[in-house]
């Protein structure tokens, strides 16, 4: 594990932060008739507007800023032509990079009035994400934060994607550890003071297997069901977790 000091952290901070309110910023503009090439270019001129790096652009040859999936549209979706519809769902993901470091979040937001089983789906993953940012906490294991997570959303009836997860960050968008969103309490390595770890839980309405698209950058899921993903950096201290990205 790539631990960070206090000053590395708080470095870090200043960029979750900006990050927070850039997607917020490009929240408010998603609306029907918008498209998510649009969404992308915002949160281009955003960034740089800022100060800080695009994370995203040509990592693994990804054409854009920002990941734009819609309904059952998993996670890396390019940004396209295509508009939004009243009653989507769209998932906003993005990363950036300041003063060296990196930082990432994720947001599965309505589209004008939504169904209940999009809302219900919204809700849950985001709780889904607070319960497993309980866990991360100095002593406890990575598999209490996969557990936490798990047990909440498969109680509700949701799937729990297996083939992606969460991951560290830092100096690097993905370092280790890796931070999964299923798994059995008080396994997997210990949680240590300074690690910053990256926790979004990616959950479907069906079968959780997701399959890659026909652009090789897209993970759709497999069977045609919603996919909802939430996404936060968060820092572990001796007071206990904090969100970065706030």
């Amino acid at each position: 594990m790539n631990l960070k000091t206090t000053k590395d952290i708080q470095e870090m901070r200043e960029g979750g932060v900006i990050l927070a309110r850039i997607l917020a910023k490009v929240a408010l503009d998603a609306k029907p008739g918008v498209t998510t090439m649009d969404l992308d270019s915002l949160t281009r001129k955003l960034t740089l507007d800022a100060g800080a790096e695009t994370a995203f652009l040509g990592y693994h040859g990804f054409p854009g800023v920002l990941c734009t999936a819609v309904n059952d549209e998993g996670v890396h979706t390019p940004p396209s032509k295509r508009e939004l519809q009243e009653g989507d769902i769209l998932t906003l993901d993005m990363g950036l990079r300041w003063k060296g470091w990196y930082l990432d979040m994720a947001r599965t937001i309505p589209i004008g009035t939504i169904s209940k089983e999009k809302s219900d789906l919204i809700v849950a993953t985001k709780r889904a994400l607070e319960l497993g940012m309980e866990q991360a906490k100095v002593g406890n294991r990575l598999g209490d934060i996969g557990y936490a997570v798990q047990t909440y959303l498969e109680d509700l009836g949701y799937g729990v994607v297996r083939e992606l997860c969460g991951h560290g960050i830092g100096r690097e968008i993905h370092e280790m550890p890796k931070v999964l969103n299923y798994g059995k309490a008080h396994t997997d390595k210990e949680i240590q003071e300074g690690l910053v770890i990256c926790i979004e839980p990616m959950v479907t309405t069906g079968d959780w297997k997701l399959e890659l698209a026909k652009d090789g950058q897209s993970y759709n899921t497999k069977d045609g069901s919603l996919f909802c993903h939430f996404e936060d950096t968060i820092a572990i201290t001796k007071k206990g977790p904090v969100v970065l990205t706030k």
